[in-house]
This record gives C-alpha cells, structure tokens and sequence, in this order.
C-alpha cells in the first residue's frame, strides 16, 4: 500500500544518490508516485552476490545509497543482510528505517500472545524442511511462518501432521493491500476454508504454541 511510507522514507530516498531495488520496476512505480528522481539500481537475490563488493567501494568513495523491498522491510525475508553485514566490516553506517513488514500486522492480528513468538519465514522448499517442522514441535511460543499461494495447502497439512488438526492458526493474506483478509480457526478448518477458496496473494501464517 503506498500509503504505508513514511515522510522520513520519502525524505531519505530523495536525498541519497543512489536506490538499490529488489525490482526497478516496482521502486520505479514507488519513485513516480512520491516524485522521487534518485537513480535505481537492480539489487536482488540473484545478483547481490555478485553485486555487493562493487557497491560497498562505491560507498567508500562517498555515494550515499537507500536499499528498498518490493514489499515490506529489507532483509525480513528479503536481500538485504548480506549488504548490511559487508557494511559494517568496512566500518560502513548503516542506518534503518521502520517501515511496513507483514509479519507484525499478522502477528498483532492474530490474537495470539505476541509477547514471546518464533519468526520462521519461508520453510525450505525440500531438504531441511521436516526437521524444522520438527524442532518446533514443543515450541510454545507462537509461530510465524511466510509461505507463497502454491505452497500454502502443502504447508497447511504438514501443520497437519506435526502439531495436529485443532491447533490454533491465523492466516493472512495481501496485509495492507485492497484484498487484504485474515483467515482465524484451527488447522483443519483452514484446510476446509482453503480448499474451497482458492489461495491468492502472499500468506502469513501465525501457529498457536503448544499449550
């Protein structure tokens, strides 16, 4: 939701020299809209690797520069660590911004205790996947997971299997966009509501912890 910026992110991104974005595409979209002229850079999980020696000697050389998500806070499930972390080898400053991230929305909405929670992002798509499932079996705290449209009815029946049909979920999907909806019932009836609904849009998934 472009509502979601803040006055202060407006304020960075038309000050640095430099935006690397996940997709120039979409900050291209973002910059129009805020009438922000700052030159983008494609800066993504396929070639920051590649990419982040060269910017951190840009930095060094004095071009100051803002990272952007498509969607939600940088490195929360998205490029961005990696940046941070040869930053502050190089005796780099970084500073960061709050700005929208799914997970909090979700979370707050759920109605689950958010004073102690697990934040497990995306599950590996094959190998590792059972053996974190796994690990939070006697996990109290509540659960967060982020899963996609064509994963979340393998997901729904892995909880299934290892927490079992009547623990507590809370699923949310598109948070703060114009189809935003927020599923609240046990496992089993998630997997009913689901099927009957086809699963649209980027999930959040908050898991009651075991009692």
């Amino acid at each position: 939701n472009l509502q979601d910026m803040t006055f202060r992110a407006v304020e960075v991104l038309t000050s640095v020299q430099l935006i690397l974005a996940e997709d120039t595409r979409t900050s291209g979209f973002l910059c129009q809209h805020y009438m922000i002229n700052t030159p983008l850079q494609a800066y993504h999980k396929d070639n920051e690797q590649k990419a982040v020696e060269n910017i951190i000697q840009r930095i060094k050389s004095g071009v100051e520069m803002a990272r952007v998500s498509d969607a939600g806070t940088p490195a929360i499930s998205d490029p961005g660590f990696l940046i941070v972390r040869e930053c502050l080898k190089n005796n780099i400053e970084v500073e960061c911004l709050p700005g929208a991230t799914a997970l909090v929305p979700a979370l707050v909405n759920s109605g689950f205790p958010t004073d102690r929670f697990v934040f497990e992002g995306f599950l590996p798509h094959q190998k590792g996947r059972q053996k974190r499932l796994q690990a939070l079996l006697d996990e109290t705290r509540t659960i967060v997971f982020y899963e996609s449209p064509y994963r979340i009815f393998k997901l729904l029946n892995e909880l299934n299997q290892y927490f079992g049909e009547e623990r507590k979920v809370s699923i949310s999907r598109e948070l703060t966009k114009k189809f935003e909806e927020t599923f609240r019932g046990n496992v089993a009836e998630a997997i009913i509501h689901f099927t009957k609904k086809e699963p649209k849009g980027e999930f959040v998934i908050v898991v009651e912890g075991k009692n």
